[in-house]
Formats: structure tokens, sequence, C-alpha cells
């Protein structure tokens, strides 16, 4: 007969006693770990990596923003106005603010969408905005 204990992580590496005798445990061919781990589901939620997400978000932001509009708008009105912390305040309360409304509607429509429809109508519309731009560049 085999038991099916939940595993329980411990500061310690010394194996969890259950009741039943040694020779019961020892002659189970699949040790209490891996039996606890069979008996999970076949689909594990997986936990996300905060700092994982983090960066990503961070590389792909800071990659896509480098050179653009915003920026060189903010070096603009910061050498007219000669006041950098108060244009630094004002773009980055902006951008803040854009980012905390793209998160909070992204959550919105993952409430309400497919990630797999989500990501599908996302990669349509940058088509879309991929093929326009490149149309009005030749004609």
């Amino acid at each position: 007969m085999i038991v099916i204990l939940p595993v329980v992580p411990s500061s310690s590496s010394q194996p969890v006693s259950n009741s039943h005798s040694e020779s019961e445990s020892e002659s189970s061919s699949v040790p209490q770990t891996e039996a606890a781990n069979m008996s999970i589901s076949k689909t594990p939620k997986r936990k996300s990596k905060p700092w994982r997400i983090f960066t990503s978000t961070f590389v792909t932001i800071f990659l896509a923003e480098i050179g653009d509009k915003t920026q060189l708008t903010t070096l603009l009105m910061t050498a007219e106005s000669q006041k950098p912390w108060v244009v630094f305040l004002g773009a980055g309360s902006a951008l803040v603010t854009t980012s905390f409304l793209g998160v909070w509607v992204g959550r919105w429509l993952a409430r309400r969408i497919s990630p797999q429809t989500l990501e599908r109508s996302a990669g349509i519309t940058l088509l879309v905005i991929a093929l326009l731009l490149t149309l009005e560049v030749l004609y």
C-alpha cells in the first residue's frame, strides 16, 4: 500500500517520517516526493518570477522608447525651459500614468478575453500598423 503525503518544504534535509512501518516505505518503488509530485495535476500552476517579468518589461519598454518622439520632446522642453527637474517630473508622471492605464486596460481585457485571442489580436494589430507605415513610406 502506497500512501501519498503532502511534501512540506523544510529547512532540514531529513526525510519526513510517517506512521507506516519501515518495510512498507522501503518496499515502495516510488519515493514519497515522486509519488507526491505524481498526485499533482498534469498542468501545474506556474508561478511567475517577478524579477524576470520586471526585467523583460523594463528592457522592452526602454528599447522601444529610446529616440522616440516623447524622448525628443522631453529633450527640447528641457532645453527651452532650463528646468530639467520640472520637465523630468512632468514627463515621468505622464509615462507612469500611461503605463498604469496600459496595465489596467490589459488586466481588464485579460479577464474578458482568452490570452490566445488577446495575443493574436495584438499581433494582427501590430502587423497592420507595420503594413500601413510601410505603405506610407513607399507611396
